[in-house]
């Protein structure tokens, strides 16, 4: 094999070898002997091998967990709590070199962070506010990494786990609670009724006709029984059936 073709393979292989592609949502930071040189964008792109690297970072926005942490809350009640935590490289070349691992690093800080802010406030506060919580573990997260160029998008606490005492005694509470509302609500109701039937008493007691034929629906809710003898102890024509009579009869009574 002549020197030419060995030549022609050597500068091939050199050329393949320092090509790289690098994808839409990435970035390469490139470095000459250790030094940072410039961000690549995407494309197809050339390094000189050996002599230069490169290094990706993914612009996308990137989830994170935060592992469980032990908490004792204000009102000193321990609770594991857990969260996850979303972000966005803005500023690749400074991710990179302010930063050893930002990763590593982003998750130490929400850890702390969550620790901070839920250990200054009571467990109910925690439980019922926990989009507030996350709003504010976000911004002691995002007070420091802002100088890494990265973004906190957001973060969620996603579950809270309690002492096997603690989750009795909110059963009862809530069970307590519940109790306590339907009592409200069935005197409310007795209250309605009570004043339905009262309207109901002085529509009838202003109609004779109105007594009668409460009468006879009596009577017929009695018979739909059939083990009922139902005796009248006066005549139903003595039952008044003219509002004036009635009204007479009131005012004779009220004279004597």
């Amino acid at each position: 094999m002549n020197p030419v073709m060995l030549f022609s393979i050597f500068l091939g292989l050199f050329i393949l070898a320092g090509i790289r592609i690098i994808f839409e949502y990435k970035r390469a930071i490139k470095f000459r002997f250790g030094k940072f040189i410039t961000t690549l964008q995407p494309g197809i792109k050339w390094i000189i091998p050996i002599v230069e690297t490169i290094q990706i970072v993914d612009i996308r926005v990137i989830t994170i967990n935060v592992v469980s942490q032990e908490v004792m809350t204000e009102d000193n009640v321990p609770c594991s709590i857990d969260g996850v935590v979303f972000f966005k490289i803005n500023d690749p070349e400074r991710a990179v070199l302010e930063v050893e691992e930002y990763k590593f690093a982003i998750v130490q800080l929400s850890q702390a962070a969550l620790r901070d802010v839920c250990g200054k406030v009571e467990l109910d506060t925690i439980l019922s506010k926990r989009e507030e919580m996350g709003k504010n573990i976000k911004g002691i997260v995002e007070e420091e990494t802002k100088e890494w160029g990265i973004e906190i998008i957001d973060v969620k606490i996603k579950d809270i786990q309690l002492p096997a005492n603690m989750k009795r005694m909110m059963a009862n509470q809530a069970e307590a609670e519940r109790s306590r509302r339907a009592r409200i609500i069935l005197a409310l109701a007795e209250e309605q009724a009570a004043g339905k039937l009262l309207e109901a008493g002085k529509l009838i007691d202003q109609s004779p006709s109105a007594i009668k034929l409460r009468l006879y629906q009596t009577l017929s809710n009695i018979a739909a029984e059939k083990n009922s003898t139902i005796l009248f102890p006066f005549p139903e024509e003595m039952l008044p059936t003219d509002l004036d009579k009635l009204k007479g009869k009131k005012s004779k009574k009220a004279g004597k």
